[in-house]
């Protein structure tokens, strides 16, 4: 980034106080640059904190930012070495909480991101524009709004709060406002916090991914032990297969096992699966509501719901950046250099190269969205993902183009790329620029990079033929449609 002296003694704004939020505090506070984290909640890890009941797939050594262990270090602390990765509850304890312990100085809580623009300049004027430092618009839990000058903007506010509605189109299915007194969110706390609200009473689930997955576990457990606990699974896909994932070949344990209780679940007849299932409208009444969909046999009405567990995946809340400069990829809303390297549409077994600064960079010079919602409507990603983000984008920052530019991504083997509809990997065709199986669908150069020597290519199951994405933690969702997949499990873009 171009400094000038009316810049270069303002601080970086860092929005957002999450894992990726704080692991770029980590890389600034190892710059020496100055900065400041904004943060809506009142404590780091707020949005983590909504799913503290979940345990995430990810294990310690993919979580922990190695900058910020170093930091900690003098204070005593050192990465869990439990092999059991942590539930969101332990994440914050025992990780987000004293890392942003270091930065009690920089942290502003309670004030959430309004806007970011370019101090006395509107989008439309371009002379000098680099030059000018960012002005960012919070507003206070009190109703006050304020602002603060900076010379970088560090947007790591995640999804959490985007999230997908029911409507099979993108948009809210008729009466979905009306039914909001139904909605649970993508992981209700079915076993402690919200227990009451579901024992004895039916809930349905609508999704295809791990967020689904997490609650469909979590309702059985609370099925065997309230008598009348009814579990109904909607899915746009014609067969589950896709959710269920690697098991004992995914070399992330926790994900593998979780798709692998779920098909021992559906395959009891613990519940209700409802398959090719697209919601097109809600009918609430005093005590329920009924849930519509069309299916390839017509029209399916899910009657007598108490819940809905909308687990239809997230995409980024981008007005906060209405007056800056944005070159989003037009059909994910992430960076345009990075769409292509994510989407599940070119990518049989979604290979993620390692990439830093130079694929999140915006017109806006000096901004930089990380995190999950550098990914917009990409279904998955992974926290080590963030944090070499973070420590590519801070090193450029600082002037350091040479270690900006050297980008390194290990990524865990997810153990399956693509399956059929009888859950068998396909491997075929698909990855690194071979044929997708496809008609018509071509894969664009931009898609696939060189892979440093000795790091694997990744794999998700998603079911979509030619198309595969990276894995994260329990939070994303997958709802893609199709049955063929392609690329065989260990063998892609290697």
């Amino acid at each position: 980034m171009t400094t000038t002296t009316a810049t270069e003694d303002l601080p970086v704004v860092v929005i957002g106080a999450g894992p990726i939020g704080l692991a770029a505090a980590a890389h600034l506070t190892d710059r020496g640059l100055p900065f400041v984290v904004l943060e809506a909640g009142e404590d780091v890890g707020t949005a983590v904190s909504q799913w503290a009941h979940i345990r995430t797939f990810t294990p310690w050594q993919y979580i922990a930012d190695p900058t910020a262990e170093k930091l900690l270090a003098p204070t005593g602390w050192t990465r869990p070495t439990t092999p059991v990765p942590p539930t969101g509850a332990e994440l914050v304890e025992h990780y987000l909480r004293p890392l942003g312990g270091l930065f009690a100085e920089h942290m502003r809580f309670g004030e959430r991101v309004v806007a970011v623009s370019r101090d006395g300049m509107d989008k439309t004027r371009s002379i000098g524009r680099s030059e000018r430092p960012f002005v960012v618009r919070v507003e206070r839990h009190d109703g006050v709004v304020g602002q603060l000058r900076a010379r970088a903007v560090i947007d790591a506010s995640g999804t959490w709060s985007g999230r997908n509605p029911l409507g099979g189109a993108g948009l809210p299915a008729v009466g979905e406002e009306e039914a909001a007194p139904f909605l649970v969110g993508p992981l209700p706390d079915v076993l402690d916090r919200g227990r009451d609200r579901f024992a004895g009473r039916r809930t349905l689930v609508v999704g295809a991914g791990h967020s689904a997955a997490n609650t469909l576990l979590n309702l059985a457990r609370l099925s065997a032990e309230a008598p009348g606990t009814e579990i109904v699974w909607a899915i746009r896909g014609t067969s589950p297969a896709k959710v269920y994932g690697g098991a004992e070949a995914d070399e992330l344990a926790a994900r593998g096992r979780l798709g692998a209780d779920l098909r021992t679940l559906v395959e009891s007849g613990a519940l209700r699966l409802v398959t090719g299932f697209a919601t097109t409208a809600l009918e609430p009444t005093a005590d329920t509501v009924t849930v519509v969909g069309e299916t390839p046999d017509g029209e399916v009405r899910i009657a007598g719901v108490h819940n809905v567990a909308a687990a239809t995946g997230f995409r980024p809340d981008l007005a906060i950046l209405s007056e800056v400069r944005l070159d989003l990829d037009p059909g994910l809303e992430a960076p345009r250099a990075l769409g292509p390297l994510i989407d599940p549409a070119f990518h049989s077994c979604g290979t993620v190269p390692p990439h830093g600064h130079r694929d999140l960079a915006q017109p806006e010079e000096g901004l930089y969205i990380v995190g999950m919602k550098s990914y917009g409507r990409a279904p998955t990603f992974l926290i080590t993902t963030g944090n070499e983000q973070v420590r590519s984008v801070v090193a450029a920052l600082a002037g350091d183009r040479a270690a900006a530019d050297e980008v390194q991504l290990v990524l865990p083997e997810t153990g399956v790329c693509s399956v059929n509809a009888a859950g068998q990997d396909t491997g075929a065709g698909g990855c690194c620029g071979t044929p997708t199986g496809v008609d018509g669908l071509e894969v664009p150069a931009e898609a696939h990079r060189a892979r440093p020597d000795g790091v694997p290519a990744q794999g998700f199951t998603t079911g979509v033929a030619g198309g595969g994405a990276v894995a994260l933690l329990a939070l994303t969702d997958v709802t893609p449609t199709g049955d063929a997949g392609s690329c065989g499990s260990g063998g892609c873009c290697s």
